[in-house]
Formats: structure tokens, sequence, C-alpha cells
């Protein structure tokens, strides 16, 4: 048999009740107190039935997460952040995969799951605002990623036009003038790649550099290929910059490998900055230079609101908190061994 909470207060001396108080971290708890019953449920190594706690909340004691791209390293990343948050807080994440299709967003932020979960973290990519003010399903709602929303539903996203001009910042400070973008995307003008892309010419204009749109790559997704072969069109049409400003860094890694394959180098010839710092950045033949979003503070703070929302405390108006993000600069950018943050912002 497991131990119970009778058991604990046996070995601590004092009541079911007070073990209960320490177990579910009230406030008026001595500080005596909560370590002498600590002390007994460590040394009888008690685990609380979180699905009894949750249960008798009217909870499941699990949330969901939907991200478009299983594919993407940053997104696996974010999920493992999102778990060891939701963990602090006796949550199980459920992570379900959109693959970035409108119609499985729409299904997922309708209510889709929603008899086995009691909130959903999303990221979604296609979805509009009409959609999330045409939803009916009463399970809250928290939004992740930098597409622009007037819902009213808390939606965490970093400054992608600050964090943008960040990168160019550090390009143009190196010496560079002919800096390209590639992972421009047509249509909606709300998306993170036209944010970045209004950075990119927000801080050419500010150094003085009239934007180049001739440098401007329009690509059909978001991966290695598709960086690849925006960074081929570009040099085929002879149009060679002197450093590449990337949407992500996967497309930047596509980027430096036709670069290499052109006989170029980098960042000597070509330097290239990428975006999401995803852990291949460490470990590319050429480490890669990128902005850093903080993945952990993102992953926190969705969960900590979304069990406030849970918890029914009075929240009223949507949040829109914006996590920090760094530079961090690498090979790509800087000849020689170097690799460090440079920039917290």
């Amino acid at each position: 048999m497991g131990v119970s909470l009778k058991d604990v207060a046996q070995r601590a001396g004092v009541s079911i009740k007070t073990v209960s108080n320490v177990v579910n971290n009230y406030q008026h708890v001595t500080p005596a107190m909560r370590a002498k019953v600590q002390q007994a449920i460590d040394e009888l190594g008690y685990r609380p039935n979180l699905t009894a706690r949750h249960l008798r909340k009217g909870r499941t004691g699990i949330i969901a997460l939907a991200v478009p791209e299983f594919g993407n390293p940053y997104f696996a990343e974010l999920a493992g952040a999102v778990i060891d948050a939701a963990a602090r807080h006796d949550y199980t994440v459920l992570v379900d995969h959109t693959a970035g299709l409108r119609e499985k967003e729409l299904l997922v932020s309708q209510g889709f799951r929603s008899h086995v979960i009691d909130g959903l973290i999303l990221s979604p990519i296609h979805l509009e605002t009409e959609d999330l003010m045409a939803r009916t399903e009463t399970a809250p709602l928290v939004l992740l990623g930098e597409r622009e929303y007037e819902a009213p539903y808390d939606h965490i996203a970093i400054d992608n036009v600050a964090a943008a001009r960040a990168a160019v910042r550090h390009l143009v400070g190196q010496g560079n003038r002919r800096i390209a973008f590639l992972g421009s995307r047509t249509g909606r003008e709300r998306q993170p790649a036209h944010l970045r892309l209004r950075g990119w010419r927000e801080e050419l204009t500010a150094a003085g550099i009239t934007p180049d749109e001739s440098l401007v790559v329009v690509t059909d997704g978001y991966g290695r290929e598709d960086g690849a072969t925006a960074m081929a069109e570009l040099l085929d049409r002879g149009e060679r910059p002197d450093a590449v400003f990337a949407y992500n860094d996967l497309i930047a890694i596509g980027a430096m490998r036709t670069i290499g394959e052109r006989g170029l180098r980098i960042p000597e010839d070509i330097a290239v900055v990428g975006f999401d710092d995803i852990e291949e950045c460490r470990y590319t033949s050429t480490t890669l230079t990128t902005i850093a979003p903080d993945k952990e503070a993102i992953a926190r703070l969705a969960v900590d609101s979304l069990v406030e929302r849970l918890s029914g405390e009075a929240v009223t108006e949507p949040r829109r908190p914006r996590p920090g993000y760094r530079l961090v600069v690498r090979e790509s950018t800087m000849p020689g061994p170097r690799s460090g943050p440079t920039e917290d912002l």
C-alpha cells in the first residue's frame, strides 16, 4: 500500500489537516511546522494523489499544447519548457500537432478534446482574429507566437520588430551594408515574417541605409531546404549580399549550406544571423549567430496565465506580456571562436 496523509501525520505528530495544508502549499502554516511535515514526507516517500486533487476541483489535471511543427526544433524545445512549467503546477501536458493547417487549428481552438483537458495553449499560424472571436469553447485559451490578434485571450509573444532590429543592428555594426532578408511571406501583414521584415527595414533606415527590396526573398516554408533555395535564388540573380538575416534558424542553416557550396566564406564573404536559437546553432560547422527568445519565460508565462484563469481569480482584460530575448553572437558573424550573449533585451 502507498503512504497516506494519515501516515505522514502520525510520523510528524500533527493532524491530517496540517499535512494537507502543507501538501497543498497553503500559506497559513508556520515555517517550523512546514519543515517538520516536509521531513516526514521525505522520510516516508509520500506522493500526493494529483488525480484525486484535480478531480475534487472538477478538473482533469491535463492541459493541451498545440504547435504547428514538430519537425522544427524550436517547437520541440518550447514544448519541453511548457511541460516543465506545467509540472510545477502539478499539471500534465497533452501535446498536439496541427501541422500548420487552418482546419486543425480551428478544430483544436473550438474545443476538440475539451472533455479531457482543462485548458489550451495554442501556437497558431493561420487562425484569424475572427476565428478566435467566434470561439464558443469555455476552456481557457492562451496564445503563443508572434502573430498579432485583437481577441480577448492572453497572448505571450516577444517583440518581433525590436528583435529583428537588434539582429540587423549587429550586422550593420560589423560593417555590412547589403543585408538580405530570407523568409518573407506574401499575404497577411500580422504574421511574424512581416514583423521581422519590418524590423529589417526600420533598422536599415535608422542606420542611413536604403532597404534594397531586391535582397528580400519570399520562401514557401520555413525549413532548411527553403533557406538553401532562397540563397541560391539570390546568388543566381547576381544579388550577392554581404550579410543575411533569416526569418529563423532553419532558413539560416540552409542558406549557410548554399553559401559554402558556392565557395564563399562565412562570415568573411557573407555573414549570417538566424532567429530562435535552436540547439543546432551551436553545432553547425560555422556556429550560428541568432536571436534567442527566452523560451523558459514564454512557457512559464503561458502556463501561469492558464492556471490563473483556471483558478477563477478575477482576471478581466486579456494580457500581452513581452518575454525577453537576447542576441547570441557566434562564428557566423564574428571570425574566430566566440560564443555567448552580447545583448540582453
